[in-house]
């Protein structure tokens, strides 16, 4: 009896520590199916991405806390989007967030939110009343890239992607802009830590920039150092706007003749299925340039984006592309070809951000956001309003409500068509 007894102990124990370490096996592997790479995310309509900077004053020298960023990414979180894209780790900013993506993932395994961060980078004299020096880099960006660094090592499984400057290179960015040498520079010098394991292996690193600076455009920038950068970078990341486009390069956006006798929302529609074929011609540009170089790579979308609001060139006196019932469309248009397609799109941008033109409310560089600085939602996620996701959800004390109470002929009073050819 005392043997069986024994055996049947055994047995039980062996069958007890065979399921004890199945269901720890179990739990490992979820767990490791939790830690995507960037290759994983980028281009994968389940890992929508946008641009994201919290600021809610006239000026960045008013940071936003842990629990100001907490409170957008909820609701980032409720529109499915799980990558956000930042611009520099000069101020605080970065830093926050990445702490609250950290103290929300700590509140909540299940919670998903994945970083794109920027690295800012200068030429010789930006941003001063000195003559910027285009040829020479700033001394400030040594110390970016290290700050970038040491936030990818305290946060790596947050930080997917690394951007080597935003518009850094395309010369209408005339206070700062550099030579591509200058990031390849800096990409080489990161790709080389990643290869000696000072940064994590599966780190994609790029940069983000105009279309026209990764050889879409002008032949005056297909360089070799831009080549060779186009070699150096795990992906390209490139920026098209149509919207600014609608000012200076307009012919695309004029309603044509044949369109004259469209009613004035028909021609809206119709243009805005221009704007998303402009896009595209853009993202061809840049596809094509690295094909004639021998560059197959991803090629995804870094910034794209509308304004809702504009009394200057995008106004009723000039190109009239900017209101809420345009950027919805734009918005909608380019997340169904995006995502068909398999490329990423870093939708410009979560919520406006009044501290870009301070001294202008209507500037339309304050209105590119899907959300309002009070958490209004655009006409682009009323649909979403609706479903109810954002039920229960705040910014800054406010309720996630439609602009124009929802009211759609309000808002389609402001449409107006583009002008004729």
């Amino acid at each position: 009896m005392k043997i069986t007894y024994l055996k049947s102990l055994f047995l039980g124990m062996a069958v007890f520590a065979a399921f004890s370490c199945n269901e720890k096996s179990t739990e490992v592997e979820s767990t490791k199916r939790k830690e995507v790479t960037a290759k994983e995310i980028l281009g994968n309509p389940d890992y929508q991405a946008i641009c994201y900077e919290g600021y809610r004053e006239k000026s960045r020298d008013i940071q936003p806390t842990v629990e100001q960023l907490k409170e957008d990414l909820r609701i980032l979180s409720a529109m499915d989007i799980k990558i956000v894209r930042t611009y520099n780790v000069q101020l605080a900013h970065a830093g926050t967030l990445l702490k609250a993506i950290r103290e929300m993932k700590d509140e909540d395994p299940e919670f998903e939110m994945y970083v794109m961060l920027g690295a800012w980078i200068d030429c010789k004299n930006a941003w001063t009343e000195m003559e910027p020096d285009h040829n020479v880099e700033s001394e400030q960006n040594e110390g970016e890239i290290q700050r970038a660094v040491a936030l990818i090592n305290q946060y790596p499984d947050i930080v997917k992607i690394l951007a080597v400057g935003n518009e850094a290179m395309v010369r209408w960015a005339t206070s700062y802009f550099v030579q591509p040498s200058v990031i390849l520079k800096w990409v080489n010098y990161l790709q080389d830590m990643k290869a000696n394991g000072k940064l994590p292996k599966d780190l994609w690193i790029t940069s983000s920039d105009d279309f026209s600076s990764w050889g879409g455009a002008d032949s005056s920038y297909h360089t070799e150092d831009l080549a060779n950068l186009a070699r150096a970078v795990d992906y390209i990341s490139i920026h098209t706007y149509p919207y600014h486009n609608t000012h200076y390069n307009p012919n695309f956006w004029r309603v044509p003749v044949e369109e004259s006798k469209l009613t004035e929302l028909e021609k809206v529609n119709a243009a805005m299925l221009r704007a998303r074929d402009f896009a595209k011609s853009q993202y061809d540009s840049v596809a094509n340039y690295m094909k004639s170089i021998g560059v197959d790579k991803p090629i995804h979308i870094g910034e794209t984006g509308w304004a809702s609001v504009s009394d200057g060139f995008y106004g009723e006196e000039g190109s009239r592309a900017a209101d809420e019932y345009k950027e919805g469309l734009y918005y909608k248009h380019m997340r169904e070809w995006t995502d068909q397609a398999g490329i990423s799109m870093f939708y410009f941008e979560a919520f406006n951000e009044q501290w870009k033109d301070s001294e202008n409310p209507v500037g339309s560089e304050n209105h590119f956001g899907l959300f309002g600085l009070k958490g209004e939602a655009k006409f682009a996620l009323w649909d979403l309003v609706d479903k109810g996701i954002f039920q229960n959800l705040t910014r800054d004390g406010n309720p996630i409500v439609k602009t124009y109470n929802g009211d759609k002929e309000s808002l389609l009073k402001e449409v107006m068509a583009p002008p004729a050819k």
